[in-house]
């Protein structure tokens, strides 16, 4: 799948997103991430001890399937959120060097892809209508 320049502009200005696996008994477990998109893969991982975590145990242990948002609040008055959702199959942990330094990743090959409000417009009243005063 290829993601829009806008999408690509929006995923290397955001480093952190929210990463969801499955576990062997089928609960699934969604965790902060630090994010890294290189034009064709999403990189999620770092550190010494990352390979101990649940997500990368899931993922070490057959459960591929991921889903991964990346979002932000751009204001909350107006109200602005904005972000893409991506299902993607997540490759066995490896060693490289990323965006938080060297150490074991996560890489994820994105399969579908939602996005919204990447230009970060308000959503307006028609999905927020003004509070009414009740006397």
């Amino acid at each position: 799948m290829a993601f829009t320049d806008e999408e690509i502009a929006y995923l290397r200005s955001q480093p952190l997103g929210r990463l969801a696996t499955l576990g062997a008994d089928g609960q699934p477990d969604v965790v902060p991430v630090a994010v890294e998109f290189d034009g064709t893969f999403l990189w999620v991982g770092g550190g010494a001890t990352v390979r101990g975590t649940r997500k990368f145990r899931n993922v070490a242990a057959g459960n591929h399937k991921v889903a991964l948002v990346v979002d932000d609040l751009v204001s909350v008055e107006p109200f602005v959120a904005r972000g893409i959702r991506v299902y993607g199959d997540a490759a066995q942990p490896c060693d490289r060097v990323g965006m938080v330094g060297p150490g074991t990743y996560l890489r994820i090959t994105p399969t579908v892809s939602w996005s919204w409000n990447l230009a970060g417009e308000p959503v307006g009243e028609e999905w927020y209508p003004a509070a009414k005063t009740v006397h």
